[in-house]
């Protein structure tokens, strides 16, 4: 079986953050999967969750290798913990960098369909 990321990134062009949860075991999965890695299961459909969390860890990109991002430094990238058990992974936005906090909560704001976090 293949991973349905259509579903996931149609979501994100409505505005709406969704997660896979295995039916099988009940676990949450993000990012999208084929199958579970805790169980194995492969039914996995997707559940809208609430967007919000607190920053786990982050790092302040100062020069990027990613053509896109170039002039744009220095940004933030971070992964978030989420109230329904997953992490998730983005870009920290309307926040200057110095300072994001580990801890800090943040909900989530779609730039570009793409699911990025602003703090609280």
């Amino acid at each position: 079986m293949t991973s349905d990321t259509l579903t996931y990134w149609d979501a994100c062009r409505r505005g709406e953050l969704v997660i896979q949860r295995c039916t099988a075991c009940a676990r949450r999965v993000h990012l999208p999967a084929p199958d579970c890695p805790h169980c194995g299961g492969t039914d996995l459909p997707y559940e809208p969750v609430s967007g919000e969390g607190s920053v786990h860890t982050f790092t302040v990109v100062h020069r990027s290798f990613v053509p896109e991002f170039r002039g744009r430094e220095p940004y933030v990238l971070a992964w978030i913990d989420l109230p329904e058990g997953v992490r998730a992974f983005g870009r920290i936005v309307d926040c200057a960098p110095e300072r994001v906090r580990i801890g800090m909560p943040v909900c989530v704001t779609f730039v570009d369909d793409l699911p990025h976090w602003r703090p609280t």
